[in-house]
């Protein structure tokens, strides 16, 4: 087992892996793509700040950014306060969107799936062997990612997948979850079940399991809450 999971990770550890996660990036530590497991390279935001809990702030440039925007940059990101609400909007919002002359930009909590949660009923992996019989009335599309987005863990009901977790942004040190619950199967606790399986098969490939939304996606927030995941930031991407 690696040292990160003899001891928790702190609040800026966990940034660091998920935006290592979440990007790919070249030797100069720039962003490069969106580090999906399937083919295709969709290019990576031009700007990534992470923070976090503990007060500390994480950026992160794409490769094309000017070195003097970039230290401009970095200058406002270190003025960043520590984070108390996960829908207040970075202090220099206003000016990061300026200098990158965008009004494109996503932010949304991320959450640590701390290594005590289990599943609260019977969940079963997904792989090519039964995906067939599983991935039938609502999520036959994961059929093209099965090969790619493992761990794929799902709750079933009446012979189909009704919830299903999976990694969607994979490294050697950690896993973002992709959470699916059909319509008609939610509020039932499906997801927080399929979450908690996901990460302990995580967790068994000495991955560290990392859960992030959106901040107006209200619905992945409360499987988070409801979950007991442990928030450690919010990131903010200018596209």
């Amino acid at each position: 087992m690696h040292d990160a999971q003899l001891r928790k990770p702190t609040a800026h550890e966990l940034m660091e892996m998920h935006v290592e996660a979440m990007f790919t990036h070249d030797r100069n530590m720039r962003l490069r793509t969106i580090n999906e497991p399937w083919p295709g390279e969709p290019p990576a935001p031009r700007f990534f700040l992470g923070r976090t809990i503990e007060g500390s702030a994480l950026c992160r440039f794409r490769y094309d950014v000017p070195e003097t925007l970039v230290r401009q940059l970095e200058e406002l990101c270190a003025d960043e306060p520590i984070l108390r609400d996960l829908r207040t909007k970075p202090k220099h919002f206003d000016v990061y969107m300026h200098l990158l002359q965008s009004e494109r930009f996503t932010m949304g909590p991320c959450y640590l799936v701390p290594d005590d949660f289990m599943p609260a009923a019977q969940v079963v992996s997904v792989t090519r062997e039964n995906m067939t019989g599983l991935l039938r009335g609502g999520l036959e599309w994961l059929a093209s990612e099965i090969d790619y987005a493992q761990p794929c863990i799902a709750l079933v009901r009446e012979g189909r997948a009704v919830s299903v977790c999976r990694s969607v942004r994979i490294t050697s040190r950690a896993h973002e979850a992709g959470l699916e619950t059909l319509d008609e199967f939610r509020g039932r606790g499906y997801a927080a079940a399929v979450v908690a399986g996901w990460a302990m098969a995580v967790r068994k490939l000495e991955g560290i399991p990392l859960y992030s939304t959106f901040w107006d996606n209200l619905s992945s927030q409360s499987v988070a809450r409801k979950s007991g995941l442990s928030f450690y930031g919010v990131n903010f991407t200018i596209i």
